[in-house]
Formats: structure tokens, C-alpha cells, sequence
């Protein structure tokens, strides 16, 4: 797909839905991790969903990939990401009911602090081999009840505790969340590319819209 490089509060990637028609699109919006700091975007494409999206021929979804600089994380700079967010559904046809937030490893963190503290703004969130912020307790989990979630961790993974997501998955699960967790047995922490290239997933993101309970 043709990717745009941008930048604004962030510099940023950008790919449009590739079907032609009048109708709003959704959006996925991926935060990267730690390694992947800096002030060169190519970093990004290299792996992961913006290696995937980059590599396929056309998607249903617009996407949006900003980079950190060095040394900052995405909870600082939550109110930026919000911020990129609007300018995106004021400047291009994207559903503001179908927004995905996604993350890798940091940027799992970033996703699920900004998802709870803005709810109402994501029809889904997707954490792939990151931890919930500790700054996170029960009452602020409770906001992602109504948000569809989807969390990946690889079994081999030295980085995290299987236990302390399953506690996370029960958490949610026990406040009414709509949570699946996927454990790859044999993956590490890098399992990135087999996961954001998995077809169910791909569907799964352009299936997703705010529920009424939660609909600005």
C-alpha cells in the first residue's frame, strides 16, 4: 500500500482504506515499543503491523503509526495522541465509531491507559506482548468494559508474566469486559508479525463499532 509519511504533533504513517466508496472507513491506530523510538519512520516498517500493512496490496482500514522521539513514553504524551486522533477524523473519512487502538510491548502500555481514559473514542483495543500500566487499577479497568479487547503474548516471553495478564483478563472479565487472550506457546517476546498477520485478526478489526452504551 502507499504509506505517507507525515508530521505534526508526531511525525507519523498514514495509509488510507483502499475501498472506493463514499462511506467512512474505520481507523487502526498503533503505538510501537520502546526500540522503535526515534526520528526515522523506515524503523517502523520494518515489523509488525506497519511491515503488514506496508506489504499488503490493499486493506478496508485506515491506519496511523506515530513515532515517539527517544526516551518519552505514550502515557506522557497521551493528550497528543488524542490530539493526532481529531486532526485524523477531521481530515479524513474515518468512522469515529470504529477506531482501534493498538499497541506493541510500550506502546500496550500507552494503548491501554489512553483506551481507559478515553472509552467512549475506541470501538476496540488490541495489546500485543505489553502489561497494563500499574498506574491502572480496578476502578480505571472498569472504563474498558465496553470496549472489545484482544490481548497476544507469546509463552516464552522473558519480559512478561502469563499470570499477571490472566489476572488482567479476569479483572475484565469480572466487571463485564468482553476480553480474549491468546497465548503463542512457543512465542517470545517478538511475536508482532505472526499476530497482526493473522487473517481472523485483520477481519476482526473492521468488525468492531462502539457499542450504544458507550456512542458519543
Amino acid at each position: 500500500m502507499s504509506i505517507e509519511r507525515r508530521s505534526g504533533l508526531f511525525p507519523y504513517l498514514l495509509s488510507r482504506a483502499s475501498e472506493d466508496t463514499n462511506k467512512p472507513a474505520p481507523l487502526v491506530l498503533f503505538l510501537h515499543g520502546a526500540r522503535d523510538r526515534g526520528n526515522d519512520l523506515n524503523v517502523l516498517l520494518k515489523w509488525g503491523l506497519p511491515r503488514f500493512v506496508d506489504e499488503s496490496s490493499s486493506l478496508p482500514y485506515f491506519f496511523a503509526a506515530p513515532q515517539l522521539p527517544e526516551g518519552q513514553t505514550w502515557v506522557e504524551r497521551e493528550a497528543d495522541v488524542i490530539a493526532l486522533l481529531d486532526n485524523l477524523i477531521a481530515s479524513q473519512s474515518i468512522d469515529s465509531n470504529r477506531v482501534i487502538i493498538s499497541g506493541f510491548s510500550l506502546g500496550t502500555a500507552g494503548a491501554w491507559h489512553i483506551a481507559a481514559s478515553h472509552p467512549r473514542r475506541f470501538a476496540g483495543l488490541v495489546a500485543v506482548s505489553g502489561r497494563v500500566p500499574t498506574s491502572l487499577a480496578e476502578p480505571q479497568l472498569a472504563a474498558l468494559k465496553d470496549i472489545p479487547i484482544q490481548i497476544f503474548q507469546g509463552g516464552k516471553d522473558e519480559k512478561l508474566s502469563v499470570e499477571d495478564t490472566q489476572n488482567i483478563v479476569d479483572t475484565l472479565h469480572g466487571v463485564g469486559g468482553a476480553v480474549d487472550f491468546t497465548l503463542l506457546p512457543e512465542g517470545d517476546h517478538f511475536i508482532a508479525d505472526e499476530v497482526y498477520s493473522n487473517a481472523q485478526l485483520q477481519q476482526w478489526l473492521i468488525s468492531q463499532s462502539l457499542r450504544t452504551s458507550v456512542a458519543v
